[in-house]
């Protein structure tokens, strides 16, 4: 199964900005929706922003205006780009491609630790 490679956190004060990236392993990466999703310890891991194959973007109303993904096809690479950010988006993110009925297209990431506090 295709595998990912988180990477990008750090500890950043509020009001700063990170740039988050997921290498994707495997040849149908650019047919794939693929989504940030975000968890903190003892919830479940919710969905952040989601980018279609054809580009279409859409973001959970807590980081709408703050967030944005992309993706390069050819670097088999989607990013996220977290700007004004607040102690509340402190999470391991992770990314992913869904493919319905609970089931994903890789074999979930490490994840990348993102940290908000002065």
């Amino acid at each position: 199964q295709a595998q990912l490679v988180e990477s990008g956190g750090g500890l950043v004060q509020p009001g700063g900005s990170l740039r988050l990236s997921c290498a994707a392993s495997g040849s149908r990466f650019s047919l794939y929706a693929m989504g940030w999703y975000r968890q903190t310890p003892g919830k479940q891991r919710d969905l952040v922003a989601l980018i279609t194959s054809g580009g279409s973007t859409n973001y959970a109303d807590s980081v709408r205006g703050r967030f944005t993904i992309s993706r390069d096809n050819a670097k088999n690479t989607v990013y996220l780009q977290m700007n004004s950010l607040k102690p509340e988006d402190t999470a391991v993110y992770y990314c992913n491609a869904n493919a319905g009925a609970g089931r994903f297209f890789f074999v979930w990431g490490q994840g990348t630790q993102v940290t908000v506090s002065s």
